[in-house]
């Protein structure tokens, strides 16, 4: 199937600023699902309020645009009502790990087949740019013009605290590495996090001076590496958030760092409902 026959064409041009990451999102979606030959019929996505969740609207599958921070909370009764289909949840920031944290640990707990991607722009893009749990000691934003006192969370380590059995990362510059991450999420039989660092040139770049769509995605590229090699090489450009605090900084790692097997929620909870009714 022609990749386009995945998009609502009725609903574009698409309302995301010049150079959002959102787009290279949505592409690496539409290209693992296509690779796995699922049906659109087959396919259910929820998201929430903000720039991230309006994927949602553009793509043509059975879809869900939910209450800020609760997408969750909606593909949890999709997934346990109907659980023949891959359910598939694009969440911000704020949807993610404020608003929806509740949800997200839960979900994780619960270990129900159900995929996250959290897509990591590290701002609130939609009202204005104000930080996020994932902006960063440091940063400066709308609600931080003389910079961001708040340790962020580590989405990998925090979906696997949580017990989350499928954990990846990527970002939006490695868009092969991406997709295959995603695709291997939607396969995987539990609640599986795809966290994709993206850039937001509005707000977080040009706050925090790190140019446009083109140098922040090379930003990314320099600061990331696969699991294993953490360390930036001396010679290279040290990352530069306050120009006043110039220090060495470990790379951030990318890949899939859990792939393990443990019981499924949905097929637990009909164990249930079997023994319930043999009353047992």
């Amino acid at each position: 199937m022609a990749l386009k026959n995945y998009i609502r064409e009725r609903f574009f041009p698409h309302f995301w600023c010049a150079g959002c990451g959102h787009g290279i999102v949505m592409n690496g979606l539409i290209r693992a699902i296509e690779k796995l030959g699922l049906s659109k019929n087959d396919v259910v996505m929820v998201s929430g309020i903000g720039c991230s969740s309006r994927i949602t609207g553009y793509l043509d599958f059975h879809t869900m645009h939910t209450l800020h921070g609760r997408a969750l909370a909606f593909a949890t009764g999709i997934k346990l009502s109907r659980q023949e289909l891959k359910v598939i949840v694009p969440m911000g920031d704020g949807d993610a790990l404020a608003i929806g944290g509740n949800h997200f640990i839960h979900a994780a707990r619960r270990n129900i087949d159900i995929t996250a991607i959290v897509m990591n722009n590290r701002i609130y893009g939609m009202t204005g740019g104000q930080y996020s749990p994932l902006s960063g000691y440091g940063t400066m934003a709308s609600t931080a013009p003389y910079s961001n006192i708040d340790q962020s969370f580590d989405v990998v380590e925090l979906a696997a605290a949580a017990g989350a059995t499928f954990v990846a990362r990527s970002t939006t510059y490695n868009v092969i590495e991406m997709a295959e991450m995603i695709q291997n999420a939607i396969l995987h039989k539990g609640f599986s996090v795809v966290e994709i660092m993206s850039q937001c040139p509005t707000y977080f770049g040009r706050r925090n001076k790190l140019g446009d769509a083109v140098d922040m995605l090379k930003y990314m590229n320099r600061t990331t590496t696969t699991i294993g090699s953490q360390w930036i090489d001396e010679d290279q450009e040290l990352i530069e958030i306050d120009s006043e605090a110039k220090e060495e900084q470990l790379k951030i790692e990318r890949g899939i760092f859990i792939r393990k097997e443990r019981p499924e929620y949905c097929a637990a909870y009909d164990e249930v409902i079997r023994r319930a009714k043999e009353g047992k």
